[in-house]
């Protein structure tokens, strides 16, 4: 049975719960990071040198770094998330590759940001530089999908499961947000969708520094 080490509040974590139980499955998730700790452990550092989650352990093989999970687990079990066929293949790929490179980082800043910093204490033109860099974006995004319902074509794919396993915290941050028709389509696609409710709608509101 695959394990798959990593606490379900880490997005990293969640967005591969979301593809193995798409794939349906069997797995063993074991509670590392965060509150729950074990990252320094001897044990944790010999699968997981950069001593971060998720950590996917598939038998003889161990695999870290959440995107290079996802392309295991579709090469290896789920060829319709991540195409044999080189061509296609790159096309998702190449999302991967921009989620993972300037959608995510961002995100990440501003998501800190907003966690760590009592209200009181925020600097408004710092908050407003963090989001108007993930409007931006998701902006490009949205014009994306004007023309196609997912990320990499017309069906669901890799590029889908690093993309939108964010969104439901950047729709939910306290922030201004533009008019994302598009890109708001293709979140309430998903929003209807119980597993992904399920794994990616994790609160997140014990972060939050205490005001």
């Amino acid at each position: 049975m695959l394990v798959l080490w990593g606490r379900h509040t880490s997005v990293n974590v969640q967005k591969v719960i979301w593809l193995l139980t798409e794939l349906g499955m069997e797995f063993d998730r074991k509670d590392v990071g965060g509150p729950f700790g074990g990252l320094d452990t001897p044990e944790y550092i010999a699968m997981n040198p950069n001593q971060l989650v998720p950590t996917l352990q598939d038998g003889k093989i161990t695999i870290w770094e959440s995107e290079a999970i996802l392309r295991y687990l579709g090469a290896k079990y789920g060829e319709q998330y991540f195409p044999g066929s080189i061509e296609k293949r790159a096309v998702v790929d190449q999302w991967l590759c921009w989620s993972q490179s300037s959608w995510i980082p961002p995100l990440i800043q501003l998501f800190m940001f907003l966690m760590k910093t009592p209200a009181a204490k925020r600097d408004s033109q710092q908050l407003k530089d963090f989001a108007d860099n993930v409007n931006a974006r998701a902006t490009f995004m949205n014009e994306q999908l004007k023309t196609r319902k997912f990320i990499a074509g017309d069906s669901l794919s890799l590029a889908d499961f690093s993309f939108a396993s964010w969104l439901y915290r950047y729709f939910t941050l306290e922030i201004e947000r533009p008019s994302l028709e598009s890109l708001e389509q293709y979140y309430d696609m998903f929003c209807s969708h119980s597993v992904y409710v399920q794994h990616v709608h994790v609160d997140y509101g014990w972060m939050r520094v205490k005001e």
